[in-house]
């Protein structure tokens, strides 16, 4: 195999790349450091699992999370592709017999943790560089800044590998990072002017939706019934309550198991492997204790408690949907949580970091507070644009009716300023609501807005007052108890000079996946899948994921070539499972009288050609294009990147069927055609560095195409 498009076939099953896998796999295989931001389900490891394949030696794979390994070199020893990890679930002959797998060299990929690498064992550190180490990939590379939301300690010794090993390329990745996490990562890392790649942190198939916290498991057990059978999990802030609620939970009729750093190792092991074949259903966990795994069909993940920032929300609820297909995720959001979670914020000794916490634990509850589109507020964060309206959260899928809240602002405003404004929001509720509480003393009984808001609800008066903050008529003093106050803006609330309307939302609509398929058939290739992992002693969403069965499913193949153009049928696969789940598809057709869904010309077109070659993803970029939409919209409206639309459309000037110029200005092709004498065009990273930043690798790769059309 000679081209990364060819690796990601053969091996695989896949035709094209995703987000900017291409350019950093390009960037990897020029032997330069690389620094890869992309989001969970994003396909970070096939940017350093094809280079691997590639280059000549081992690549050394450091993740911080044991329970991951296993079912990552699972999943490529079923692709055919040799791979081994070294961690302390293994014996010592079993390390031995890896170790002697890296002497000889017959393995590819060596997954392992930090403190693994630099254990008191000079003899394994000469054993690695004997080896010939092609490329080291430090997974989870947040791990290393202590401004990142897991830092671990032992990741700081990382930063020493570029001492021995400084000419071997690194690439760093990770799925959440601040520009603060970022620039601390280069910088321990000691990486040598690395290329950094950031890609889109929206994950659309996730559907996020934050709730009161208000009869919370009676909401839980009706979200649960609408996934009835399918893969979630749980998180709960202590160890206590992800016992009882699993309790709970089978008690009412639930598959489900707890899991947090209090279980012994073998009971904790137990769960996670039922949960990741399937057994169970629903692993309820600690949300501080990070579970490590790879499972592709989780279908939902459920906040019983908030999250301490948004990065671990996004990185938890990324735990589900990493097949691509439509999965949810349910948050329960309190004040109270809120305030807990500050003492846990503070750092002791450490007044600096222990604000960059607390600010990014306000952030979160901001994120719940807000009436903004989940997904808006989520990439806005990460410095990443977006127009709201998703109609894939509970914001933007409510329907509200706008009220008139001048009334109810001004008994607010003047319950604050009544109350001298030395309280926080729970307090002015309660006084509104005229609480009978002891927390209420006598003489703020006597004032005259003293239960003047009984008529609403206390989610309601918490609604209106974090709108009276968004709008900026109010204050909330964090360093102070959170005590409220009036701002220049409330005056004329007060005083009748300006009005103030509220949104209230009166229903919700309900969302499908838009993926039409046999449901089933679907169900009988789940059937096939458990049988063939139960052969192979590995989690079924290793051999194949649910949205591989879903296409399945769909395009209903009749015949071992039309089942090559299912997502996930690399060549290893289709050896050794094609026949089973084929013939499951052929015998579902029989028997309700069902026609492959392959056009037959247009297959048979495909078969003929390479990974390379013409395909119908391709013929869409065209058309797209000949429409009069630029290379970004294509990719935009495709839901592919750039990087994969201009390869579409290069490829169609090495054809004949676009001209270069549709793609290039003409001052840029000749100094392109003298790089190219200069470089040749085996890697584009050469030409793209020797012409500069005015030249785009879609403009490179246009000419490449036409000089080597002719000869």
């Amino acid at each position: 195999m000679s081209s990364p498009l060819e690796v990601l076939k053969k091996k695989f099953g896949y035709d094209e790349f995703r987000f900017q896998q291409n350019e950093i796999i390009d960037t990897v295989l020029a032997q330069e450091d690389t620094f890869v931001l992309m989001p969970t389900g994003g396909g970070k490891s096939l940017c350093y699992q094809i280079p691997a394949l590639l280059f000549e030696g081992l690549t050394v794979v450091i993740s911080p999370l044991i329970a991951l390994m296993k079912d990552q070199v699972d999943a490529l020893r079923v692709n055919g592709i040799r791979a081994g990890y070294l961690n302390s679930t293994l014996s010592p002959g079993q390390q031995s017999q890896v170790m002697r797998l890296v002497r000889n060299k017959e393995i590819k990929l060596l997954y392992m943790a930090p403190e693994r690498l630099f254990a008191r064992d000079s003899e394994f550190m000469e054993v690695l560089k004997s080896s010939g180490i092609s490329l080291i990939a430090i997974d989870e590379a947040h791990c290393i800044s202590q401004w990142g939301h897991d830092f671990r300690p032992e990741y700081l010794k990382l930063g020493a590998l570029k001492d021995k090993f400084p000419d071997t390329p690194v690439i760093a990745l990770t799925a959440t990072a601040d520009k603060l996490t970022r620039k601390d990562i280069l910088e321990k890392l000691n990486l040598k002017k690395p290329k950094t790649f950031v890609s889109s942190f929206n994950r659309e198939n996730i559907h996020y939706y934050i709730e009161p916290k208000k009869d919370s498991y009676a909401r839980l057990l009706e979200f649960l019934e609408k996934h009835n059978d399918e893969s979630g999990i749980i998180y709960s802030l202590s160890r206590k309550s992800t016992e009882a609620l699993a309790t709970k939970l089978v008690h009412d009729g639930f598959s489900a198991k707890p899991y947090n750093a209090g279980l012994d190792r073998e009971t904790r092991a137990r769960h996670q492997e039922l949960f990741i074949k399937d057994k169970v259903k629903i692993i309820v966990a600690t949300i501080a204790f990070g579970m490590g795994i790879d499972k592709s069909n989780v279908r939902y993940v459920v906040h019983m408690n908030l999250p301490k920032n948004i990065e671990s929300y996004y990185q938890e609820t990324g735990r589900a949907g990493r097949d691509g297909l439509q999965s949810d995720a349910l948050l329960f959001y309190s004040k109270r949580d809120l305030a807990m979670l500050k003492d846990f914020a503070r750092v002791d000794d450490n007044e600096e970091q222990s604000k960059i916490m607390l600010d990014k634990l306000s952030q979160m509850g901001y994120l719940c507070e807000s009436k903004t589109c989940r997904r808006k507020f989520i990439l806005n964060y990460f410095d990443e644009e977006h127009g709201g309206n998703c109609a894939t959260c509970d914001v933007c899928l409510s329907d509200y009716e706008e009220i008139d809240g001048t009334v109810i602002a001004q008994k607010a405003l003047s319950a604050i300023a009544r109350l001298k404004e030395n309280y926080g929001m729970n307090h002015v509720i309660d006084f509104l609501k005229g609480s009978k509480t002891k927390k209420i003393p006598d003489w703020q009984r006597e004032i005259k807005t003293y239960g003047v808001g009984s008529d609403h609800s206390r989610e309601e008066w918490s609604s209106f007052f974090n709108d009276l903050k968004m709008k900026g008529y109010l204050d909330q003093n964090e360093s102070n108890y959170n005590t409220l106050s009036l701002t220049g803006k409330s005056w004329n609330i007060l005083k009748g000079k300006e009005k103030i309307r509220f949104l209230r939302a009166v229903s919700r609509r309900e969302t499908g996946n838009g993926i039409s398929y046999e449901k089933v058939l679907f169900d009988r290739l789940r059937e096939v899948r458990s049988k063939v992992a139960e052969r192979e002693n590995t989690a079924a969403f290793i051999i194949f994921s649910d949205a591989t069965l879903v296409e399945l499913a769909s395009r209903l193949p009749k015949s071992i070539e039309e089942l090559g153009f299912i997502k996930g049928f690399g060549e290893a696969k289709i050896e050794r499972y094609g026949q089973e789940f084929l013939g499951e598809v052929v015998d579902y057709c029989r028997e309700f009288g069902l026609e492959s869904q392959f056009k037959q010309k247009q297959y048979k077109q495909r078969a003929k050609k390479s990974a390379g070659g013409r395909s119908q993803t391709k013929i869409e970029s065209l058309k797209l294009f000949k429409e009069g939409n630029s290379t970004p919209e294509i990719a935009g409206l495709r839901g592919l990147g750039v990087n994969t639309i201009e390869e579409h459309l290069s490829w169609f000037v090495g054809e004949g069927e676009l001209s270069v110029e549709d793609l290039v200005p003409p001052q840029k092709i000749t100094p392109i055609q003298d790089a190219i004498k200069e470089h040749g065009w085996a890697a584009l990273r050469p030409l793209k560095d020797a012409l500069g930043e005015d030249y785009t690798y879609g403009e490179i790769k246009a000419v490449v195409e036409v000089v080597k059309s002719e000869g």
